[in-house]
């Protein structure tokens, strides 16, 4: 067993929930406050392989005689993910928009000015995060919030837990926690719990379990509720929880969920016998000498006598209790708690010196055979400040550090408090297969640190891996761990390559505390999907979805310790996920406007992060992606018939325009002689055969993309991939899902969806794949392509598109009716010139390939003309590259 001297504080497993009014006066034996009766409330939670989907539905309506202001208020998990929220008003419901980070808040920031009631998530407390809508009903009106989280139940201490914090300020009518649970290893204990639970209501929790279902009922009724008998105040007031586990058989447990475009591999091991370990502990705790001793003396209490163990002090100087690890026997203990009792630290922080000096000790004990060669060793540091003594660059730091424990050692990194770089820690952790927890200043601080020490105490394995055949697997997530713990669980997800595949084989290996382990399993599909078919409740793409949500959470662990490029490219794969997905994560926001004819509201939902940058891109408010607007940005796509469109931020609106021309012309739509950058496209006919009486649709059936610095091509059509580079050639497939990283080139296709290219440090793409039924009478698939980071092109870029990546302000006058008493025409100023143009809407195909969203713009006639440089047969080129 590892000992270890840092508590952790867990952060996915809970999901505490508030909904209120606005609470003034409340009206005796009435849940009625302020006007405003919350008359039914509903956590609706729907598990399925530890896949938690939490669906928190409030109404509300207004009982006075004038307009109130009702509140929607709800702590979640940190780690969990909002996917959807609405409001409903008189019967209208008013959906929210998942955007990217820097559009929701100019669209938030828009409403606000113009007095708008709003909403946002926000830091709340050390486990969850807070978010609040308002908005004015009426009298006599009625209002229904939805809000909908999901979030992989993680398992510690050998249970799944799921926390809802319930606080509705007030009495409610109709108050319901449901929750069901649906485990295909089964189940093998369900248990459910209240802080505020007294023996009256005991017996209103309803629990019920039989092999792989579990359902868990919690329906007081009013005068239940009650404080007291004649009381309007509400007994309900903080936290319930859900507990279970699984069945689990030695030496392994293995369950696969298997669809037909992906999987999840939910991996739980379970093994007799430990690790033996060795461990470090490093100390700055300035002021906090009487929390550390509290939390060191417990954690003895806990160490086996086959543990190893030292103290390292590092203030303004680094003191060891002992010149190397000494092992933990009853004399030893004894020596250590004197030591612990007389801690008393210096008031400079020696970090760097601090966490050397431990991987010194590591390596020694190690190479001299101190410890065992199987043993867990880990680095646990803990401090309240900030390095200001030896090496005090956070990012030398960090590469002294890297480099010197080797990847043998995770790092755990406790800062006490607010005054520390936790974005510091945070990083040096994530680089060193670690993590860090922020300890709070609180009453309990001792218990945070020995719960830390609790759920790192016990390693089963160490270098745990679990491989997959290869060219069957994509999008794997994590799948090698430097240490697996008692009670806790492994979960890999990805993506089959071949959708017909229905069978997984998968090979696991670790390191055990007497040899090693090696085993194969294999699952088959049809035995998967059987044991589903008897669950009712399981929501849509489950899997799918849980594999997303891996895959994100992982990216954005990756992208926090990522500089340059590499972050980048991370920012743009999280971003693409969340968009897809619908994820409120910390590079999306979530807002709700509701129109202008109905007394405007608007919210929007934030995910908060700890101490890392979080805006990267920005989106115009016609979901158009560009570059961060800190100067005037030109938005552009083009897509369809084909159709461009070309959207000014300053003047929040749009100029579109087509180009007709005949199949196998060849466009040039961005050339930049500087980054060597450029992009063609195609245009293809549709099936009808070409007349003199009838113009043929166009559609762009190919695109050639291309860096003449790298020698790079890449030729994209409606069926295949293709990649040249140099005189290599590789090839994929729409059917494909793939993530293809090499020099100069970052590749990731979403099979029948989208391709997101990036070459060297110029401008991304994201290009749409359209496919029409196949026996369409005229209709071919066709192609889209939308530009991000437009700003790493030159100012000599140019073409179709590439022109209007420089500033570009144009003024409408004269507003007048057109042909089409729906689309008004106008006289448009621009590059001094008159143009007539018409207000309409084109397509933007980016997230509905099928259907896609109107966009209002105003046309511009005759191919651009007077619009584009020259004329639009300037354009045309002899071939795709």
């Amino acid at each position: 067993t590892i000992t270890s001297f840092l508590p952790l504080l867990l952060l996915l497993q809970e999901a505490d929930l508030v909904t209120a009014s606005s609470p003034k006066e409340a009206h005796l034996l009435l849940p009625v406050v302020n006007g405003i009766e919350i008359y039914s409330m509903k956590i609706d939670s729907k598990v399925t392989s530890r896949f938690a989907r939490n669906v928190i539905t409030s109404r509300a309506v207004n009982r006075g005689n004038v307009h109130k202001e009702v509140f929607f208020d709800v702590e979640l998990p940190k780690t969990a993910f909002i996917t959807n929220f609405s409001m409903t008003i008189d019967g209208v419901t008013y959906p929210g928009n998942i955007k990217e980070k820097e559009a929701a808040k100019q669209e938030y920031e828009k409403a606000v000015s113009k007095g708008q009631t709003a909403g946002l998530v926000k830091a709340s407390g050390r486990k969850t995060e807070k978010f609040t809508v308002s908005v004015n009903i009426a009298a006599a009106s009625k209002v229904t919030f939805e809000l909908t989280y999901e979030e992989l139940l993680k398992r510690q201490f050998g249970k799944y837990e799921m926390f809802i914090k319930v606080k509705p300020k007030q009495l409610v009518k109709d108050f319901e926690i449901d929750v069901s649970i649906f485990e295909p290893q089964g189940i093998t204990e369900l248990e459910a719990e209240g802080t505020f639970i007294t023996n009256d209501l005991q017996n209103v929790i309803k629990k019920t379990f039989s092999d792989k279902k579990g359902h868990i009922s919690f329906k007081p009724t009013l005068d239940q509720q009650r404080t007291c008998a004649n009381c309007s105040q509400s007994l309900l007031d903080g936290d319930f929880t859900v507990k279970y586990d699984v069945k689990r058989t030695t030496p392994d447990n293995l369950q696969v969920n298997l669809t037909a475009d992906s999987f999840a591999l939910l991996n739980g091991l379970n093994l007799h016998g430990k690790c033996q370990g060795a461990v470090k502990a490093s100390c700055s705790l300035k002021g906090r000498e009487l929390i550390t001793r509290e939390a060191l003396l417990k954690i003895l209490d806990d160490i086996r006598d086959d543990d190893f163990l030292n103290f390292i002090l590092f203030g303004s100087d680094v003191h060891t209790w002992k010149e190397k690890l000494i092992r933990a026997t009853p004399e030893n203990l004894d020596e250590a708690r004197k030591f612990v009792r007389g801690i008393d630290t210096e008031g400079m922080t020696n970090l760097y010196g601090g966490i050397m000096k431990g991987i010194e000790m590591l390596n020694a004990a190690h190479e001299e055979n101190v410890v065992p060669k199987r043993s867990a060793s880990i680095i646990i540091m803990l401090t309240d400040g900030q390095p200001n003594v030896g090496i005090s660059d956070t990012q030398d730091i960090r590469a002294h550090v890297k480099k010197a424990t080797e990847g043998k050692y995770p790092l755990y990194n406790l800062g006490f408090g607010y005054g520390v770089d936790y974005g510091f820690l945070e990083k040096m952790a994530l680089e060193n297969k670690g993590l860090a927890r922020r300890i709070y200043p609180d009453s309990d601080s001792a218990l945070q640190l020995q719960g830390f020490y609790d759920e790192v105490s016990n390693p089963m394995l160490m270098d745990v891996e679990l491989h997959y055949p290869e060219n069957e697997i994509a999008g794997l997530t994590k799948n090698s761990f430097k240490h697996f713990y008692d009670g806790s669980e492994i979960v890999v997800a990805g993506r089959f390559v071949d959708i017909n595949q229905n069978s997984l084989t998968v090979d696991v290996k670790g390191e055990g505390a007497n040899d090693a382990l090696s085993f194969t399993t294999q699952q088959d599909a049809e035995q998967t999907a059987k044991a589903f078919q008897e669950q009712e409740y399981i929501f849509g793409d489950y899997i799918e979805r849980l594999w997303a949500y891996l895959t994100i959470e992982q990216l954005l662990e990756k992208r926090t310790a990522a500089t340059g490029e590499e972050k980048e490219n991370l920012t743009a794969e999280v971003l693409d996920l969340s968009l897809k997905y619908k994820f409120v994560t910390p590079l999306t926001s979530m807002v709700v406007t509701k129109p202008e004819d109905y007394d405007n509201q608007a919210g929007i939902a934030d995910k908060m992060t700890e101490g890392i940058d979080i805006f990267s891109f920005a989106l115009s408010k016609n979901y158009l992606l560009s570059a961060p607007q800190s100067h005037s940005i030109i938005m552009y796509i083009f897509d369809g018939d084909p159709h461009f469109i070309i959207s000014v931020p300053q003047k929040e609106d749009a100029i579109c325009f087509n180009i007709n021309e005949k199949p196998g012309d060849v466009l040039s739509l961005i050339n930049d002689p500087v980054t060597g950058i450029t992009v063609n496209g195609e245009l293809i006919g549709d099936k009808r055969a070409n007349s003199d009486t009838k113009t043929q649709n166009t559609y762009f059936g190919k695109l050639g993309i291309a860096n003449k610095h790298l020698n790079l091509k890449v030729t994209v059509t409606s069926e295949k991939i293709t990649i040249q580079n140099g005189n290599e050639k590789t090839a994929f497939t729409w059917l494909d899902s793939v993530t293809l990283q090499q020099e100069g080139l970052t590749l990731i296709i979403n099979r029948e969806k989208n391709l997101v290219l990036s070459m060297g440090g110029g401008a991304s793409f994201v290009i749409v794949l359209h496919q029409v039924w196949k026996k369409h009478p005229l209709q071919q698939d066709f192609l889209g392509l939308y530009t991000l980071k437009s700003h790493k092109l030159s100012e000599q870029t140019h073409g179709l598109l590439g022109q209007f990546f420089h500033p570009i302000d144009f003024t409408i006058l004269e507003i007048h009716p057109g042909s089409d008493p729906k689309k008004p025409d106008a006289t448009m100023i621009i590059k001094n010139k008159e143009l007539t143009v018409t207000r309409g809407w084109q397509k933007d195909y980016r997230k509905d390939p099928k259907h896609g969203v109107d966009i209002p713009c105003w046309f511009v006639h005759n191919n651009g003309a007077g619009l584009i440089d020259g004329v639009h047969t300037d354009y045309i080129v002899s071939s795709l590259f």
